[in-house]
C-alpha cells in the first residue's frame, strides 16, 4: 500500500479480509478485464456465470445450485429468506459471539443499534452462544417449532469445540488442518440439532471460505450445511458473493418448478457482473496451483509464535498476546484488571503504522512472505517498545488521537 506521498506500508487488513492472494493481482486482474471486454452485464446470464456456478458446486460439497450477487449482507439475507420459505417459519437464530452477518433489518436488530427497525422484527432474531450446545438446545425448547434458521460462522477467534475439550480446541499447537479427524465436534452438534427439529442449517463462510480450505471450512469441520454463503475472498477483492446449497431449498427462489408460489430471492442489475466471476474463476486457479491456503497455515503459525515471543522479550506479555486459528490469527490487549482495552489496541495499531505497518486485524495473503516477516518483526519489536512504555506511564500520554470505538454502539 502507498500514501499518495509515495510513502510504503505492509498491510495486514486486506480489503476486510477479502484479498487473498494479494493487490493488483495481474493474473486475477486480467481475467477479470477480459470478461469487462466481453460486456460486463448482459441482458441474460453470461457464459462466465455458467462456469462460476459449476466450478462452485464441484468445489463445494453441500452445494447443489447457486445464486450470485454483489455482498455478503445480500447473500446471508437471502438465505435466511429461503429458510423461512421452505420452513413455514418466522424465527431467526444467530450466534452471539460472532461479529457481523448482514446488514438487514432481522441482524442489525440484534444488535444495540436498533433505531429504525420495527420491534416485531427485532423480537424475531434470537442469540445462542458458540460452543455451547446447551444454548442452542435451551432457544429450541423456548420456541418450539418457531425456528426458521441457525445462522453461524463455521469458526472465528476458535474452532469449534470437539468432545474431548468442550471449551474449543485452540490453543495454536492443537488448531491444525486435521480437526476433521477428529471425534464428534461443535457443528456436527449444531448440524444434528438442526435436523433433528427441521431448522434450516446455514452456515456463512464470508470469512472463512477460501481460507480455511479450499473445500470450505465445512469440509475441515466435517459439516453438510442446508445452505450456505460464500464472499470476500472468492474473488480476491473483486465484488462478488453467494448463496448456496441444498437443490430442494435453493428451487424456492427459481422459476423451474410450474405453479409454485415463488420466493422473491435476489434481483439486482449488477449482481454477477462478468468481472469479478472470472476474477472467481481466476482465483480459484491461483490458490490451488500456489497452495496458497498451506501458505496461511505456515505463515500464520509463525506470525503468532514471532508476536508472543517478542512480547514475552518486552516483559508484556500479561498485556498482549496473538493466537486463535493459524490461519486467521488474532491478537488481544488488555489492562491491567485483565480486560480487553481498546486504548491499547489502538495504541499497538498506532505505533504499527508508524513503523510502516497496517494490522488494523490479522488477514493473511500469499504476498506475506519472508521479506514482510521480517518487516513484521522489526515493526513489532518497535511497536513493544512504546507499548511497554505506556503501561508504565499510561497510555493516554502516548495516543495521538482519540481510542477506537466498537461497531456496534448505541451512541456516537
Amino acid at each position: 500500500m502507498y500514501t499518495k506521498e509515495g510513502d510504503e506500508f505492509l498491510d495486514y487488513g486486506m480489503g476486510l479480509r477479502a484479498v487473498n492472494v494479494g493487490y493488483a493481482e495481474e493474473e486475477i486482474d486480467e481475467a477479470a478485464i477480459k470478461q469487462i471486454r466481453n460486456g460486463t452485464n448482459l441482458t441474460r446470464p453470461s457464459l462466465i456465470e455458467l462456469e462460476a456456478a459449476e466450478l462452485l458446486i464441484d468445489l463445494i460439497d453441500s452445494v447443489e445450485m447457486v445464486k450470485f450477487t454483489k455482498n455478503g449482507s445480500t447473500a446471508v439475507s437471502a438465505a435466511v429468506k429461503l429458510a423461512r420459505a421452505y420452513t413455514g417459519r418466522e424465527l431467526v437464530a444467530r450466534c452471539a459471539e460472532q461479529p457481523f452477518f448482514s446488514f438487514d433489518d432481522w441482524f442489525i436488530g440484534s444488535t444495540p443499534m436498533t433505531r429504525g427497525i420495527p420491534l416485531e422484527t427485532i423480537g424475531l432474531t434470537k442469540s445462542f452462544n458458540y460452543n455451547d450446545i446447551s444454548s442452542l438446545e435451551l432457544l429450541i425448547e423456548e420456541f418450539p417449532e418457531q425456528i426458521a434458521c441457525v445462522v453461524l460462522e463455521p469458526a472465528s477467534v476458535e474452532c469449534p469445540s470437539i468432545e474431548s475439550n468442550s471449551g474449543g480446541c485452540c490453543e495454536l499447537d492443537k488448531c491444525s488442518r486435521n480437526f476433521k479427524s477428529c471425534h464428534s465436534n461443535y457443528l456436527q452438534e449444531v448440524q444434528a440439532l438442526c435436523k433433528k427439529h427441521g431448522i434450516v442449517f446455514i452456515l456463512d463462510e464470508m470469512i472463512t471460505g477460501f481460507r480455511w480450505d479450499i473445500h470450505g471450512a465445512q469440509k475441515m469441520y466435517g459439516v453438510n450445511p442446508d445452505l450456505c454463503t460464500f464472499g470476500k475472498a472468492m474473488a480476491n477483492g473483486y465484488a462478488l458473493a453467494c448463496v448456496a446449497g441444498k437443490r430442494e431449498i435453493m428451487e424456492l427462489g427459481s422459476i423451474e418448478v410450474k405453479d409454485r408460489e415463488r420466493v422473491f430471492l435476489l434481483s439486482s442489475t449488477h449482481g454477477a457482473e462478468m468481472g469479478s466471476l472470472g476474477a472467481f474463476v481466476a482465483t480459484v486457479k491461483f490458490v490451488k496451483e500456489n497452495k496458497v491456503i498451506d501458505h496461511f497455515w505456515e505463515y500464520g503459525y509463525r506470525l503468532v509464535k514471532m508476536m508472543n515471543r517478542k512480547a514475552a522479550e518486552h516483559g508484556i506479555s500479561s498485556s498482549f498476546y496473538a493466537g486463535g486459528i493459524a490461519c486467521s490469527p488474532y491478537y488481544v490487549t488488555k489492562d491491567d484488571s485483565g480486560l480487553n482495552s481498546l486504548k491499547l489496541r489502538t495504541l499497538f495499531s498506532q505505533e504499527m503504522i508508524n513503523n510502516g505497518v497496517l494490522m488494523p486485524w490479522i488477514a493473511l495473503s500469499f504476498r506475506h512472505s519472508e521479506l514482510e516477516f521480517a518487516m513484521t518483526e522489526k515493526a513489532i519489536d518497535a511497536t513493544f517498545n512504546v507499548y511497554a512504555r505506556a503501561l508504565e506511564e499510561g497510555v493516554e500520554k502516548y495516543l495521538i488521537g482519540p481510542a477506537i470505538k466498537p461497531v456496534f454502539r448505541k451512541y456516537n
